[in-house]
């Protein structure tokens, strides 16, 4: 149906509709933007929280590292950061495919909408006017055909007097003749205006009210479509990261399958394991041989039976009361009770010294404040820690030298001598971690000798007492506490001669290790061929690209991979290296 013959008659009613029309797309504008502002506040307060629970940088989030559900937990905090970021990807598109648009879509709709409105309210005056003429002809020619009548009734009259002379009838007949001469032209006008009024008038109502209501309608169509479509746009901007939504929760529900109980119980205990044997079992104390001696002589042959009537406790208390002498071999429980639960004497200078040491937060190097096990693995972590950067120090030093070798048998891309600087620098850098590393290896030694070996759980009472009368007497102070003054676990050498064992060990086992692959900080196209003569380069083909796993340092080479198994170093300035975006942020 067409606005232009049914609504010809509703020009103000459409006016009204069509700008109801545009301040529905400008509500609708405005809800979008608004949907946009909750998705960005939205992504925001998910963000704030994954980032509120994320582990600090700290040892003790470190030791949370080990077991599978904080690792679970940080993957899912990871996910729901890529969760937040969809959400503003959804603000983003609804700001540039639906705000965006609509809002230059608004702007030129209400510039369409008033060009047509002024065509018809220009139209519509135009009839107007040319009616109020009409009716001006026709009051013209009704006023004129009054006075033609009354002219005429006036003429008949003065000829019908006879006491009017002729000259006055004359007159008269030529007034009356002039009032119907006018009347005649009147009508005329008249009925020409009128004529010519009816072909603009229809010419009006069937031409251009139509054409112009055409055109309103045209828009209204378009202006609906328009907002059917920035509806769909809106679902769809939704539904395009439901796959990447979907992963995200995919991964947090694979972090979760991937908690392993059995593993994490384990790690306690490999966090936790000190090292130590328990206690074995506590010997009785007879505390009665003491009082047989003080009865009489004849207890010394007739010992009386200790009464059962006193308990232990009491006995214990009664005895310390009277300061009894304590026997020559102290009481294993004795022992047992200083060693668990009272506060640890210092019995010799280095106690001393390294329970200060503790008190003040500084933990000795070579970490003797640890229960024996404890301090196996954090020795061995720093040996391995110590390895990688010889091993790094020897890549580097090899580096240098295949440069210096390039470069003494093409004087022209450097100076040999350029170089000695530098590898005299990692050769001293070298030998002070290799000095470390003897170090550490003699501590390691020395933990891994004193540690106890499990074996039959056959008489564990025994097995202190021998361990006890293996001990030489002088040391039993310092050589026995196994805490220190803040109640950590100590353990001391009887001699300075047994902290330096094993001093001279070889290298085998290092140079042995096998060390992780490297990761990729990006790619490089060979600009030109290069041959690898030289052991530890690769050679190059024109337009092969590699992995780049090593910046240059500054001596001219790039460490590169072909494959997992195939690494080596190439000239820089044969290739042009494309390094990752974080790497260079980094």
């Amino acid at each position: 149906m067409s606005w232009g013959t049914e609504l010809w008659d509703q020009f103000e009613n459409l006016e009204k509709h069509t700008q109801w029309g545009i301040d529905f797309v400008e509500r609708y504008t405005k809800f979008v933007k608004e949907r946009s502002e909750i998705e960005l506040n939205y992504a925001k307060q998910i963000r704030n929280l994954s980032k509120k629970y994320q582990p600090k940088k700290s040892s003790r989030e470190e030791e949370e590292s080990k077991y599978t559900w904080c690792r679970a937990f940080l993957a899912s905090l990871n996910e729901l950061n890529d969760y937040a970021g969809q959400h503003e990807l959804i603000a983003e598109n609804m700001t540039s495919q639906i705000i965006a648009e609509l809002t230059r879509y608004i702007q030129d709709l209400k510039a369409e909408r008033k060009t047509h409105f002024h065509d018809g309210r220009k139209a519509q005056q135009h009839i107007e006017n040319s009616w109020k003429q009409l009716e001006l002809c026709k009051r013209n020619f009704e006023r004129a055909c009054k006075e033609a009548d009354r002219a005429q009734q006036y003429f008949e009259k003065m000829d019908a007097d006879i006491n009017v002379t002729k000259a006055d009838v004359e007159k008269a007949r030529q007034q009356a003749q002039l009032r119907h001469h006018m009347a005649s032209d009147s009508k005329n006008e008249y009925s020409s205006y009128l004529q010519k009024f009816n072909q603009e008038q229809t010419e009006h109502y069937h031409t251009l009210i139509p054409n112009i209501f055409q055109k309103l309608q045209e828009m209204e169509e378009r202006r609906i479509e328009r907002v059917g479509e920035s509806m769909k746009t809106f679902a769809e901007v939704d539904r395009q990261i439901l796959p990447i939504v979907g992963k995200c929760l995919d991964g947090i529900t694979k972090a979760a399958e991937g908690i392993e109980s059995k593993t994490d119980s384990a790690q306690v205990v490999e966090s936790y394991k000190s090292g130590f044997e328990p206690p074995g079992d506590v010997e009785f104390e007879d505390y009665g041989q003491a009082m047989k001696r003080t009865v009489s002589e004849n207890s010394l042959t007739k010992p009386d039976k200790p009464d059962k009537s006193v308990k232990g406790k009491s006995k214990l208390f009664f005895f310390k009361k009277n300061k009894t002498p304590k026997q020559p071999k102290e009481a294993l429980s004795h022992r047992f009770n200083d060693l668990m639960t009272s506060k640890p004497k210092m019995h010799c200078l280095r106690s001393l010294r390294r329970g200060l040491s503790l008190k003040l937060g500084v933990n000795p190097e070579d970490c003797s404040h640890l229960p024996p096990e404890q301090r196996r693995k954090k020795l061995q972590a720093k040996i391995d820690d110590i390895s990688k950067d010889i091993q790094k120090e020897m890549d580097q030093r090899d580096a240098l030298t295949k440069m210096k070798d390039v470069y003494v048998k093409n004087p022209q891309m450097g100076d040999p001598s350029s170089v000695d600087p530098r590898l005299a620098e990692i050769a001293q850098h070298i030998d002070k971690l290799q000095t470390e590393l003897q170090k550490f290896e003699g501590w390691l030694a020395e933990v891994e000798g004193r540690m106890p070996v499990r074996s039959e759980p056959t008489n564990r009472q025994s097995s202190v007492y021998d361990r006890q009368s293996n001990t030489p007497p002088a040391n039993n102070n310092c050589a026995q506490d196994r805490e220190s003054p803040d109640g950590s676990y100590t353990e001391e050498q009887s001699s300075e001669v047994q902290t330096k064992v094993q001093t001279d060990t070889e290298f085998d086992d290092f140079d042995d290790a096998e060390e992780d692959l490297l990761p990729t900080i990006g790619t490089c196209k060979a600009l030109y061929p290069f041959e690898g003569n030289n052991e530890g380069t690769l050679t190059l083909a024109e337009g092969e690209v590699l992995f780049v796993i090593e910046e240059d340092k500054g001596d001219g080479w790039t460490r590169v991979r072909r494959n997992e198994e195939e690494e080596g170093y190439i000239p820089t300035s044969y290739v042009e290296v494309f390094l990752d975006t974080n790497t260079k942020d980094s």
